[in-house]
C-alpha cells in the first residue's frame, strides 16, 4: 500500500501517492533569506507611512519582504541634515507584521547635482531632471548617507541595494555603467566601513545587460557586496522559467570575477512581474505566474523573490503600468493574491530538496521538505493533461497553476 497522499487546490483535495526523499541543505549568507517558505516571499510597494491596511493585507498573504525606495532628497533635504522619521514609522509597521525590508537607495539630491537634459524613453521628449550622484563631491555624499542610513537602522536586518534600475531611465541624463560602477564601490566600502554586519546588494538591474554586469563587476565592488539583484522581466509570452538560462550566465560571471570566498555569491531577484493590462497576461496567467516566479527562483538558487507589484496603479485597463499588483487599486485581491496565499499556506516552513525528472522539460515536479514531511509542487507550462510521477504509479493532472502534493508516511 503506498502512503497516503492529496493534491490540494483551490478547489479541493484529490487522493494520490509518492515517496519520500532526501533533503538538500540550503546556504545562508549574511541576512539573505535561507530558502525556507516564506521567509524569501516579498513585494515592492509605494509608500512610506500609514496605510496599514495595505500592510495588514500583505502580512496576511504570506509576504516576509517588501521593497521600497529609500529617497536621499526626502531624507537629506539639506545638506549633512538627516530625517528618518518616515523610514522609521515603515519599519516599525513591518516588523510588527513580521516583514523585512529591502530599502533601495535612491535617487538624486539637488543639493549635489546639477540640473541636466534628459531624453524621456518612451515619449522621447527632452526634459529636465537633477543628475544622478556621478561627479566626486555627490559620489561621496551619496556614500554618506548611505552609511548613516545603515548605522541609524542598526539590527533591523534591512538589504540595503545601492540604486535602481540604473541601466535604465533611472540614471540620469543617461544610463553610464562607468559612473554607476564608480557610485556602487564608493557606497558599498563606505556602508561596511561604517555598519560591519550591514547587507549590501546591486545593481538591480532591468534585465541581464550583460556588459553593464561585466563592467561592474570588473570595478572591485563585488568584494564589499552580499547579493546581486537583477530584475528578470520579460514579454508576457516568456513565462518565468525562461529565466534559467539567464541566471546560469550570471552565476558564471559571478564565479568569473568575484573575490575568493565570494564565488558562489547569491542572486536575488529584486523585482519582476506580469501585468494584466490588456495586452497582457491574464488574470489567471499572472496568479499562476506570481507561484511559479517564486518556484522556479528557488529551483536556480534564487533565494529572495520581490513580486512588482503591490496593488496597481490605477483603473486603466489599457495601461501596462496600472495593472502589474496582486490586488486593485482599492484592494480588492485578484487572483495573483490568492495564488500567492495558497502557495504559502502549502509551502509554509518547507524547503525546495529537488526537482523531480519528467519525461517532459515542460512539467515541473518539484520536492520539498519540512522535518520529516514531504510535498511536490508541480505544474506544467503547456495545456492541462496528466503526468505520470516516474517515482511511482501514479498520474496527475498538472496545469499553468501549481498543485501541491503532500506525503505522509
Amino acid at each position: 500500500m503506498h502512503p497516503a497522499t492529496f493534491i490540494t487546490t483551490a478547489f479541493g483535495k484529490v487522493r494520490l501517492a509518492v515517496v519520500a526523499l532526501l533533503m538538500l541543505a540550503w546556504p545562508a549568507v549574511a541576512q539573505i533569506p535561507n530558502g525556507v517558505i516564506p521567509s524569501g516571499v516579498g513585494v515592492n510597494i509605494h509608500f512610506v507611512t500609514g496605510q496599514t491596511e495595505d500592510l495588514d493585507m500583505i502580512a496576511a498573504a504570506g509576504f516576509k519582504f517588501i521593497r521600497m525606495d529609500f529617497a536621499w532628497d526626502a531624507t537629506e533635504p539639506k545638506r549633512g541634515e538627516y530625517d528618518w522619521n518616515g523610514y522609521d514609522e515603515l519599519t516599525a509597521n513591518l516588523e510588527k507584521r513580521g516583514i523585512r525590508a529591502i530599502y533601495i537607495l535612491d535617487y538624486v539630491n539637488a543639493a549635489y547635482e546639477k540640473t541636466v537634459n534628459a531624453t524621456h524613453p518612451f515619449t522621447h521628449e527632452a526634459q529636465q531632471h537633477t543628475a544622478s550622484p556621478r561627479n566626486p563631491e555627490s559620489i561621496a555624499a551619496f556614500a554618506r548617507w548611505s552609511a548613516a542610513a545603515a548605522k541609524h537602522f542598526h539590527g533591523h536586518h534591512i538589504l540595503w541595494e545601492i540604486y535602481n534600475e540604473p541601466n535604465g531611465f533611472f540614471w540620469k541624463p543617461k544610463p553610464d555603467a562607468k559612473e554607476y560602477a564608480a557610485l556602487a564601490l564608493a557606497t558599498a566600502k563606505a556602508i561596511k566601513e561604517a555598519e560591519p554586519s550591514a547587507t549590501v546588494v546591486a545593481p538591480a538591474l532591468s534585465g541581464f545587460e550583460w556588459p553593464f554586469f561585466e563592467t561592474l563587476f570588473k570595478s572591485g565592488t563585488l568584494q564589499y557586496l552580499d547579493a546581486i539583484t537583477v530584475h528578470p522581466y520579460r514579454d508576457p509570452r516568456m513565462p518565468p522559467e525562461t529565466a534559467t538560462p539567464d541566471y546560469k550566465k550570471l552565476r558564471e560571471m559571478i564565479s568569473k570575477y568575484a573575490p575568493d570566498g565570494k564565488k558562489n555569491m547569491p542572486i536575488l531577484s529584486g523585482e519582476w512581474g506580469y501585468s494584466t493590462f490588456a495586452h497582457g497576461v491574464s488574470l489567471e496567467e499572472q496568479g499562476a505566474y506570481i507561484v511559479r516566479q517564486q518556484l522556479v527562483n528557488l529551483l536556480n538558487g534564487v533565494p529572495l523573490s520581490i513580486w512588482y507589484d503591490w496593488k496597481n496603479d490605477g483603473h486603466d485597463a489599457n495601461e501596462n503600468e496600472h495593472n502589474f499588483g496582486t490586488v486593485t487599486f482599492d484592494l480588492q485581491p485578484k487572483p495573483a493574491y490568492i495564488a500567492l496565499r495558497n502557495m504559502v499556506r502549502e509551502l509554509d516552513g518547507y524547503k525546495l530538496e529537488r526537482r523531480v525528472d519528467q519525461t517532459d522539460e515542460k512539467d515541473y515536479v518539484l520536492l520539498f521538505s519540512k522535518g520529516k514531511k514531504r510535498k511536490l509542487a508541480a505544474w506544467s507550462t503547456v495545456s492541462p493533461h496528466s503526468i505520470s510521477l516516474k517515482l511511482t504509479k501514479t498520474t496527475m493532472n498538472v496545469g499553468l497553476l501549481p498543485v501541491y502534493i503532500e506525503v505522509s508516511n
